[in-house]
């Protein structure tokens, strides 16, 4: 488990991030930050490794605006972007070079192995924007295959979930696969399927659930996981997502939750779930959820990062005094880039005496306050 954990992380020229040198992550980093800072975009970061390892890279750059956006400050700024991740003894990091119009190269791709001759084993640059590294993975009968592999199923097994549609026709509130049960989707697409799994085999997990969702929604009793027979011979098995209220026998359907208890729903069965991803990145989680619900969400957060490693993007003060302060990292605009500083106990001993770390920084005490200019 610790071995895939995200220990470093440096990033060079992407986005708002100017330079982030190889900052260091722990088991549970809370990012602050007011809007425009950049906490996003270090999010947006994962989902564009997410993407690359998929071969999607073409895909993320396109719906980002282009390289040019992409780029720190524009291409007249910045000739290029570099990445590198470390997580154990291992790691990985790539070069994205634009090209003389809107497209780019993939280059200088390499795999780190703290125990190994040359540490870094270079693997080169890819012909197109295709990564090497997933070039090899799929090679059979590669002898470096089994290098690549666990770098990439490593960082494929960080998982990113982002609830922030809830509308009448999100996908979650819709049916689903059954057989799409095994993991819990970055949207929670599959939230019925997979709480039906929970049901079925995970029952002390699926108790759990239920009584967190009912200590935010009092009136909730217990969810409802319809199963249905579609296609002519029946061979499709989809699962919807209902629920029962105390006092009624009425079955509600999913449209009649509100968008911030679906989304409290959802954030909860990604926290409790039973083998979480060994890195699980949220943004913005508190959006829509009442004071109770994110004091609760707290706990949840804090419980979680005793069983796998947990990045959160947040602006909300009664969030983020949920946690121990050298868990926190702000994250500031200075000079035109996004600066971020993990907060230490006795800088700020003196003042939480008498305030609470949310209160610090509404009051713009902590840098990246909510009034910081």
């Amino acid at each position: 488990m610790e071995e895939n954990i995200l220990n470093k992380l440096t990033i060079y020229g992407f986005k708002s991030i100017r330079e982030l040198k190889d900052f260091e992550l722990g088991r549970l980093n809370v990012f602050v930050g007011a809007n425009g800072s950049g906490k996003s975009n270090l999010i947006s970061f994962f989902k564009m490794l997410s993407d690359m390892l998929d071969s999607n890279l073409d895909d993320y750059v396109r719906e980002n605006g282009g390289i040019s956006d992409i780029l720190f400050n524009g291409r007249k700024t910045t000739s290029k972007m570099q990445f590198e991740i470390q997580f154990g003894v291992r790691g990985y990091r790539f070069t994205i070079k634009p090209d003389t119009k809107e497209g780019f190269a993939l280059t200088d791709e390499a795999r780190y192995y703290k125990h190994g001759m040359y540490n870094w084993w270079e693997l080169g640059n890819s012909c197109n924007t295709n990564p090497l590294l997933v070039e090899e993975v799929t090679k059979k009968n590669s002898p470096d295959n089994q290098y690549s592999r666990y770098i990439y199923d490593t960082i494929k097994s960080w998982q990113i979930y982002h609830f922030h549609d809830t509308s009448s026709t999100a996908s979650v509130r819709g049916w689903e696969i059954a057989e799409d049960n095994r993991t819990l989707r970055s949207n929670a697409s599959n939230l019925a399927s997979f709480l039906f799994r929970l049901r079925e085999e995970e029952e002390e997990c699926y108790r759990e659930i239920l009584n967190v969702c009912r200590l935010v929604m009092p009136y909730f009793k217990n969810f409802l996981l319809n199963v249905k027979e579609f296609g002519k011979k029946k061979e499709i098995r989809k699962v919807s997502l209902s629920w029962r209220t105390k006092g009624s026998d009425f079955p509600m359907q999913s449209y009649h939750l509100s968008d911030g208890s679906i989304r409290f729903i959802c954030l909860t069965v990604a926290l409790l779930q039973p083998n979480p991803p060994s890195t699980l990145i949220i943004d913005e989680p508190e959006l829509g959820l009442h004071p109770e619900a994110i004091r609760i969400l707290g706990e949840l957060i804090n419980s979680a990062a005793k069983r796998t490693q947990i990045i959160v993007a947040t602006q909300s003060p009664l969030l983020i005094d949920q946690f121990a302060i050298e868990d926190i990292v702000t994250v500031n605009r200075k000079d035109g880039q996004s600066v971020f500083e993990r907060l230490k106990q006795n800088d700020f001993k003196k003042w939480l005496e008498d305030y609470s770390v949310g209160e610090l920084w509404t009051k713009n005490i902590l840098q990246g306050g909510i009034n910081h200019e």
